[in-house]
């Protein structure tokens, strides 16, 4: 990730506001208790779901593919950038203890929205950034809040990250399920996955488990 493309302080003072701006009281009636899902894409899917493990609130975070034509991919097809998936996380949270707005802060403040198809120095369709939206809620959230950011001008340039309704969600291979907390000395977590797992653990411990 590009990390002079903001500062934490710049974030925090006008990302996270706009954010939190737009946050809508739950409807009346609502279970609250009951889990609701997001589907974040946001580079690779071992650093991602890294960052959601930390997050109060959140039961479980899946590594998987999305939004490709082809079925039951492998990560070996969705490495060849062919399939259409993207490397994604499905998460399942309680909306009473964090809400989406939290996690779309979380997920601005984690990765590069503004290069397309890319992260860092990983390249390809696969690693592209998106929101999945499970409902016209989610949709309308995600929109305002890219919106938001892109009037702001948070980042340097404009936001790229796509807002699709989410398809299939595809599991990934069980070795890539919890990969950080059972590799976290593999070199690829150490250089991209620990700063951003960190970062999280500072300027969003009011979240952090």
């Amino acid at each position: 990730m590009n990390h002079r493309l903001f500062s934490l302080s710049g974030f925090l003072i006008f990302g996270a506001s706009i954010i939190m701006s737009i946050g809508a009281p739950a409807a009346a009636g609502t279970d609250a208790s009951k889990l609701t899902k997001a589907t974040f894409a946001g580079g690779c899917f071992w650093c991602t779901e890294a960052v959601y493990a930390e997050l109060k609130g959140v039961k479980g975070v899946t590594s998987g593919y999305i939004s490709g034509q082809v079925p039951n991919p492998t990560y070996k097809d969705v490495c060849t950038g062919l399939t259409g998936h993207a490397e994604a996380i499905e998460i399942e949270y309680d909306p009473s203890i964090v809400s989406f707005e939290k996690l779309l802060e979380v997920f601005f403040a984690t990765h590069d929205p503004t290069t397309k198809n890319r992260q860092g120095a990983d390249v390809g369709t696969q690693y592209r950034s998106g929101v999945f939206y499970h409902d016209d809620e989610q949709k309308r959230i995600a929109e305002e809040v890219i919106k938001r950011l892109d009037d702001a001008k948070v980042f340097s340039g404009k936001i790229v990250t796509e807002v699709t309704k989410a398809t299939i969600f595809y599991p990934a291979e069980a070795y890539h399920q919890d990969y950080f907390a059972t590799n976290p000395t593999q070199p690829y977590c150490q250089a991209v996955a620990a700063p951003k797992v960190e970062k999280v653990r500072k300027v969003f411990k009011d979240l952090v488990k």
